[in-house]
């Protein structure tokens, strides 16, 4: 048949882009392109290949192999550009003429068509073949592409592509000043290690039932080797919330080996908690998670942690049970969240 687009979601365990490749090849199949993608469902895996094979019979090989939602789509060799380099270059482009966002953003997701939006809110339900990008609070670019559905990695490059359109933010400094919704104002700084004995304090002022949400155990300290690895950027990236002279939040960034995907948790003193601290650092890690390039955030929380709940469903996140009945997963698409 020639060049094919092929996507499939799969299962994340040892073995399963082996038994794909097999797939592919005892079809007649060379790989010629091969990227991995965040999604709702899964791990996506994306093949550019030269193959005789017709669609159909490609698509049942894969599911064989353990595939699920494969799909299959005619491509053609000017997709075998280098990617970044095909990036970068649209970004040279855009930063040139910014007003040809919707139609570089179409060019650069390969889809069918792209146009300015105003005033609307991005579904509940969401079509995938449309991909709605926030640019400011009241306008958005929307994409449509029929033939594949938009993933969330793809979300988190047309999020990032479209700040290069934005005027250069002011330098961000190693610490933030949020006033809260009764007008105290925190002061915001990345933890690292001379906050030791402030963290530690912070949970001996908080209720066993917040450690409980936070650690789905009464914790009554943080062992030490659980607070370097908080402290450690390559694990991770969290922030402190300070008030005369306490510690009173903590805001943590977990990174994964699921790809793309990043965790996010919080510990906020009783006392300080319903009054905007938790939403406030929860969208700097969401930021945050967009600069170092992740598609997605999760978060585990207690069934009965309400607050946590409703604070994630306030970013958009979608609600999921997990294989533990008790515990509940909240997913959030970074390139979902409307800049502020």
């Amino acid at each position: 048949m020639g060049f094919l687009r092929i996507r499939t979601t799969v299962d994340e365990r040892p073995g399963r882009l082996a038994s794909l490749a097999a797939a592919l090849a005892d079809r007649g199949g060379n790989i010629l392109g091969l990227s991995v993608q965040s999604d709702a469902e899964g791990t996506v895996d994306e093949f550019v290949t030269d193959i005789p094979a017709a669609p159909e019979t490609v698509r049942e090989a894969l599911e064989a192999a353990g595939g699920r939602r494969v799909q299959v789509v005619a491509a053609t060799a000017h997709e075998l550009t280098d990617e970044p380099t095909r990036a970068l270059l649209l970004a040279s482009r855009l930063r040139s003429m910014p007003w040809r966002l919707p139609e570089l953003l179409a060019e650069l997701l390969r889809a069918d068509d792209a146009r300015w939006i105003y005033g609307e809110a991005v579904s509940d339900l969401p079509d995938p073949t449309q991909l709605v990008v926030p640019v400011a609070p009241k306008r958005a670019v929307r994409l449509r592409r029929a033939e594949l559905p938009f993933t969330l990695t793809e979300a988190a490059r047309a999020a990032a592509f479209a700040r290069l359109a934005q005027p250069a933010p002011e330098q961000t400094a190693p610490e933030r000043a949020i006033k809260l919704s009764d007008g105290v104002e925190v002061t915001v700084r990345p933890l690292t290690s001379i906050y030791r004995e402030a963290v530690r304090d912070l949970h001996d002022r908080c209720s066993p039932e917040s450690r409980r949400f936070r650690y789905f155990t009464a914790m009554p300290t943080l062992p030490p080797r659980m607070f370097d690895r908080l402290c450690d950027r390559s694990k991770g990236y969290s922030l402190v919330a300070g008030h005369d002279g306490q510690v009173v939040g903590m805001a943590n960034l977990l990174f994964t080996p699921d790809p793309g995907i990043a965790e996010m948790a919080f510990l906020v003193e009783d006392r300080w908690q319903g009054r905007g601290l938790g939403t406030a650092m929860a969208r700097m890690l969401v930021r945050a998670a967009a600069d170092l390039g992740y598609a997605e955030v999760k978060a585990s929380m207690l069934s009965d942690n309400a607050r946590m709940r409703r604070l994630m469903i306030s970013l958009g996140a979608t609600l999921g049970y997990t294989d533990d009945p008790g515990v509940v997963e909240a997913r959030l698409p970074v390139g979902a969240v409307v800049p502020v």
